[in-house]
């Protein structure tokens, strides 16, 4: 890794530029990541 880039409109310029399109897609129900959380958080025994 050289750099970030931290500036949103130069990002977005360059998006543009490569003519490249992103669609975000809707995030999980709250329930569901917090299960996902837990079960990490239970592999690295984090939790108990």
């Amino acid at each position: 890794m050289v750099a970030f880039i931290t500036d949103y409109a130069a990002v977005d310029r360059i998006i543009d530029h490569l003519k490249l399109r992103f669609v975000a897609e809707k995030p999980p129900p709250a329930y569901l990541f917090e299960q996902v959380a837990l079960m990490a958080a239970e592999e690295r025994a984090d939790y108990f």
